[in-house]
């Protein structure tokens, strides 16, 4: 029997996820430079949030754009819908950095490294360039790889920082599961073709490996005192 949409993009997953969790697990070590690697984390994860709205909002505006085609009603609803749900996440960060003893200017201002642009951009390029669904497999990778329930409690008592300071961890730990249950029932509904399909799988691996160059960008990083930049 064939895997589903989704049961084929989980499968496919499975065998790359361990890299990506080990590459988090090695920013989440608990040792004295914790702390600075947090600011780090908040910093980049700002610079990819900030882009999630704009890239929802551009792939719906495509699906209006490509006339007669089955995916793009349910996708754009979907985007819209989605939209919604992630608008202001990337203030969230700034609330927890300016909690963590880090002044929000200094993630708004600061120049996103290429690697960050890697990650984001090729999202661009296939929503112009392939089909809007390509976003589905990006936000599979993002959003099947939340934070551990209990990590917010354990970095704020690892780094003594103020629990104030990991909300968005917190907040995301709790909010991503049942968004990757609506992906899921998404991608088992649409007409995919073959193409697109494959389309949705290059997007997500390329999403898990451009993720985890961040992390061990963040996990080798210098004091974060040191140097502007992950």
């Amino acid at each position: 029997m064939s895997l589903s949409a989704a049961g084929s993009l989980r499968l496919e997953l499975s065998l790359v996820n361990p890299v990506l969790r080990a590459a988090a697990a090695r920013v989440w070590r608990s040792d004295a430079g914790l702390p600075g690697r947090y600011r780090h984390y908040l910093r980049a994860m700002h610079q990819v949030i900030r882009a999630s709205v704009p890239l929802m909002e551009r792939a719906a505006t495509r699906c209006e754009t490509l006339g007669p085609d089955p995916l793009a009603p349910p996708l754009a609803r979907y985007l819209r819908t989605h939209t919604e749900q992630e608008r202001g996440h990337d203030d969230w960060l700034l609330t927890d950095a300016a909690a963590s003893g880090t002044p929000p200017g200094e993630l708004t201002a600061a120049v996103p490294p290429a690697h960050v642009a890697a990650l984001v951009g090729a999202q661009y390029y296939w929503i112009e360039h392939g089909h809007p669904v390509a976003l589905l497999g990006y936000i599979a990778v993002l959003e099947g790889n939340a934070p551990a329930p209990g990590l917010a409690g354990r970095l704020a008592g690892a780094t003594g920082l103020p629990r104030t300071a990991f909300e968005t961890v917190r907040l995301h730990a709790d909010l991503d599961d049942g968004h990757s249950a609506d992906l899921d029932r998404l991608l088992d509904t649409l007409p995919l073709k073959p193409a697109q399909r494959s389309l949705v799988a290059v997007s997500a691996l390329h999403t898990v490996t451009a993720l985890a160059e961040l992390f061990d960008r963040i996990a080798t990083a210098p004091h974060v005192s040191e140097s502007a930049h992950v």
